[in-house]
């Protein structure tokens, strides 16, 4: 395998051509800046290992002009978590913060190599090409699919809704869409439907007047304006409730919105982009979702798979996070054990990537080696939480069919209060 390094340092440049001399696997040349980089790097090279902060151009603007033509390892003595999350959106596998070890490296080369092997044998010839806005770790043929209507979505206006399970990166979907469609220069507004209380959720949308409502002492432009011109992503919009549904379908239709307070309507441009992670047509059949609302939404559905649907993008992902971990709190450099990438690649995720993230943090932060133990993990003990809320929700079925889903009588016969039990059943998405 042939790996160009790419190190402003020369005290670590001439370390790695001393280490990688001995290993027959490897043929290196390494260059002191990016531009001699780009000028000396050809085909024959598969793996790119760059510092992120050089004089001239830096690491980022090098995997830039790589533009996905390699597989690239991030190493840095000044990680900040910006300058990860940049980098993994470009398509970087693995971020190792100096001071590491050689090991830690070759493990890391070695993993590009498999996906380097994986993507040869298996990208089918009409996959979506890589390029410089994309910032998915794409070697799991899962995402392909999606990924290529999103693409081919982004060169339209066409509102779009992702669909799938929570924490599968519905929010990278719809920023990916924004960043490569003829909006990218204007503004891309978030908002989550189901983390803002009902009472607000128009004032939040559409925004208000002084003196709209009691504490409204200043106008306030609502998330419509914010938006004008860019793109607007409406999440988890399977929670808006039913009554705000036809305000929006209306602003949708006629690209206007009134602030509350007002008569004045204010003309708006927006794309939407809307993700839930319900089945929304069961939402209509139950009447809390309007048809007509659905209809205008859903031009362009992309379904998001699950993370254990997409296996190998799993460590990666996993890595990524760990580098971001350890330049945020200055940990050297850690890596995860061959026991411990094991459990994580065959663990079945049911929170998908934000489960990921939250469980490579925890257990960055915990571990106190500089390698990461399968216990570092605590990924048994949630397998165990995660069996004893599959009995519990089994049970509660198997009650409330029993009481004919009357919530006192099913209530009473788990010997708890119905509020409990309503507190159960939302848990449980019953």
């Amino acid at each position: 395998m042939k790996i160009a390094i790419v190190e402003d340092d020369i005290n670590m440049r001439k370390s790695l051509e001393i280490a990688f001399a001995e290993l027959d696997d490897f043929e290196v040349k390494t260059f002191k800046n990016a531009k001699d980089a780009l000028k000396g790097l050809d085909e024959s090279f598969e793996l790119v290992v760059t510092d992120i902060n050089m004089p001239g151009m830096d690491g980022i603007e090098l995997i830039k002009e790589l533009d996905g033509r390699f597989e690239v390892i991030v190493i840095t003595g000044n990680a900040t978590l910006s300058k990860a999350i940049d980098s993994l959106r470009m398509g970087v596998k693995d971020f190792l913060t100096k001071p590491f070890e050689i090991e830690t490296l070759i493990k890391a080369i070695q993993r590009s190599q498999k996906a380097i092997r994986f993507t040869k044998s298996n990208r089918p010839p009409e996959a979506p090409e890589t390029t410089g806005n994309n910032p998915f770790t794409v070697v799991s043929p899962a995402l392909e699919r999606p990924l290529s209507m999103a693409k081919r979505a982004a060169q339209t206006d066409a509102a779009v809704i992702l669909l799938g399970q929570s924490g599968v990166g519905k929010e990278v979907f719809a920023n990916f869409i924004h960043t490569n469609s003829k909006r990218s220069d204007k503004p891309f507004i978030p908002i989550n439907m189901a983390a803002i209380p009902e009472s607000l959720i128009e004032s939040e949308l559409f925004g208000y007047e002084k003196g709209a409502f009691t504490d409204a002492q200043t106008a306030k432009p609502g998330k419509f304006e914010e938006a004008n011109g860019g793109t607007l992503f409406l999440d988890e919009i399977g929670e808006m409730p039913y009554h705000l549904q036809a305000k929006l379908l209306r602003a949708l239709q006629e690209q206007e919105i009134t602030r509350l307070g007002s008569t004045k309507p204010i003309k708006v441009d927006i794309r939407l982009i809307s993700a839930t992670n319900q089945n929304i047509d069961t939402a209509i059949a139950e009447g809390r979702f309007r048809e007509d609302l659905y209809y205008r939404i859903n031009t362009v559905p992309v379904n998001i798979p699950a993370l254990k649907e997409r296996r190998d993008e799993i460590l990666p992902i996993a890595n990524a996070v760990l580098g971001e971990v350890c330049g945020k709190y200055g940990f050297e450099g850690k890596c995860f054990s061959q026991e411990a990438e094991t459990m994580l690649q065959n663990y079945n995720w049911p929170g998908n990537i934000r489960e990921l993230r939250s469980v490579c943090e925890r257990a960055a932060i915990l571990s106190e080696g500089s390698e990461i133990s399968k216990a570092d993990l605590f990924i048994e003990e949630r397998e165990t939480k995660k069996s004893i809320n599959a009995m519990e929700k089994e049970l509660l079925m198997e009650v409330m069919a029993e009481a004919e889903h009357n919530l006192e009588h099913a209530a009473e016969l788990m010997g708890t209060t119905q509020t409990e039990l309503e507190k159960k059943i939302k848990k449980y998405n019953l």
